[in-house]
């Protein structure tokens, strides 16, 4: 049984897409007149949708969407347009509305709207059921010196984290930060083998000039990144290894002096530690291991 909670002020328009929602098998509807009312019935009874008008006194359409958002993140919000409310609509499906119908169009689409929405709701549950039987997870991948890919991977992650809780909202940026530093390093000064010092010399202009060289020469360009991103029910750790040379961890200068913090070459170490809680590199130093444990 799917239940659909019916906000609007007009009784003629509540009744009708009520109607439309229970000659659909399996579906029934319940009612509000306005935002505040239907807050109340979530709180009580939580249905499977929300459909809303926008344009109603006490509570309207959107402010109704920002609290649904904020206190029910998993009850999806339909809205119900009319003539003049198109600039609201708008902010509302910014600020967290799943799917709109036009009122003039209820009879011809409105269920097929709500069934478009609430398989989303459904896999997404069932999502989150599977992740909290979860105890460990791996996933590999070998990186180009294309660093294109890197921010959707880094958003891979960053959803696996949340999605599991490993992570809270506030340091989410924080660690695809630190993960975009490693990868970076791992492919320009691991496998390109690029010197943090050209960085320096004339807005970076040398560095720019050898890294475009380098992508085109053999070694450097058959080179790859691997990255190994593990996931247990305490901690998400990351190792990253590149083909290069490797380098002497021992030399790294502390990114914590004064002295260093203006440098390029510092930027990166300092993000890294700061942002994760355990930074281990290989003795060979062309692999390090990021570690950021479950918040409490």
């Amino acid at each position: 049984m799917v239940t659909v909670l019916v906000v609007d002020d007009t009784p003629l328009d509540r009744h009708l897409a009520g109607a439309l929602i229970q000659e659909r098998a399996g579906w029934t509807a319940v009612f509000a007149e306005d935002g505040r009312q239907a807050l109340d019935l979530i709180r009580r009874d939580p249905p499977d949708l929300v459909l809303t008008d926008l344009q109603m006194p006490e509570l309207n359409g959107l402010e109704l969407v920002e609290a649904v958002r904020r206190e029910h993140p998993g009850i999806p919000v339909v809205l119900m347009t009319a003539y003049g409310s198109e600039d609201i609509a708008v902010e509302a499906l910014q600020k967290g509305a799943a799917s709109y119908v036009p009122k003039k169009n209820l009879a011809s689409d409105l269920v097929s709207t709500l069934e478009s929405v609430l398989p989303v709701t459904e896999v997404t549950a069932d999502h989150r059921r599977v992740q909290a039987c979860l105890t460990a997870s791996e996933f590999t991948f070998d990186l180009t010196h294309d660093t294109t890919p890197l921010q959707p991977l880094i958003g891979h992650l960053q959803d696996h984290m949340l999605q599991r809780k490993l992570v809270g909202e506030e340091d989410l940026v924080r660690v695809g930060t630190a993960l975009y530093e490693v990868l970076l390093n791992a492919i320009e000064h691991g496998n390109l083998e690029l010197s943090s010092e050209l960085r320096e010399v004339d807005n970076g202009a040398p560095y720019k000039k050898l890294a475009a060289e380098r992508r085109r020469q053999s070694p450097y360009k058959d080179r790859t990144v691997r990255l190994v991103a593990r996931f247990s029910r305490d901690e998400s750790a990351f190792t990253v290894r590149d083909e290069g040379p490797g380098f002497d961890p021992a030399k790294l200068p502390d990114p914590m002096d004064p002295e260093n913090m203006a440098k390029s070459s510092g930027r990166g170490l300092l993000l890294i530690r700061t942002f994760m809680d355990d930074v281990r590199f290989s003795a060979r130093g062309n692999e390090v291991t990021l570690v950021k444990h479950r918040p409490e």
